[in-house]
């Protein structure tokens, strides 16, 4: 092949690269948590029954390539810590007063809960309502930081991306042990299980 074809053609290779790669970083777009509209419900889950309840997001944000999210950050309020399931309000106000305090997450002294998206995989669906990503990152709560992986169902519409996960934490790796049977005898039926579940339901938007 004469000199001036192969130049050419290792031009027109290099020009291509550069338009591809340009079109990669254009796909990859910031896509901002709607605080308002997305929610984290919490289950906590004992011997002799469960309560559940609500806390809200402060800020979070993700970026995302059209098919996996390459990262993604976000802080929750401990300080709106809601319980739901209890109607009288002596009693629920007992509770939030309690998870509030240095027996569970300590939120004078730790306001925020942080998660920080290290990595994503897609997930091939054998059903329609399947997760269809997993989800790696970097948990803080009451100042400790554990490496999680869960499952989570993301939905693109339009210049919006809704999400949902649900998850199990084990809090006693977070510091919180309170009535937990790994760690104090004898607690008879006032045990307090060491995994705490949370459902997200998330929608973010450009």
């Amino acid at each position: 092949m004469p000199k001036g074809k192969v130049k050419l053609l290792l031009l027109i290779f290099v020009f291509a690269s550069l338009i591809i790669n340009v079109s990669l970083s254009f796909a990859q777009d910031t896509y901002k948590l709607d605080t308002k509209k997305s929610k984290i419900k919490w289950i906590g889950k004992k011997f002799l029954g469960a309560h559940w309840g609500w806390v809200a997001f402060k800020s979070g944000s993700i970026v995302y390539d059209g098919n996996k999210i390459l990262k993604g950050e976000f802080e929750v309020d401990m300080n709106t810590i809601e319980n739901e399931d209890l109607k009288d309000k002596e009693t629920n106000a007992k509770l939030v007063g309690h998870l509030k305090s240095d027996d569970f997450f300590s939120v004078s002294k730790f306001p925020t809960a942080k998660f920080v998206i290290l990595h994503s995989t897609p997930l091939k669906q054998e059903k329609a309502r399947d997760p269809n990503i997993a989800i790696t990152g970097k948990m803080t709560i009451k100042g400790n930081t554990q490496t999680i992986s869960f499952p989570a169902t993301i939905k693109v519409d339009g210049d919006k991306i809704k999400a949902k996960a649900k998850l199990e934490i084990d809090r006693t790796k977070f510091d919180v042990r309170f009535g937990s049977g790994s760690f104090f005898e004898n607690l008879g039926d006032n045990v307090i299980y060491d995994n705490f579940t949370l459902e997200l339901d998330l929608i973010f938007s450009k």
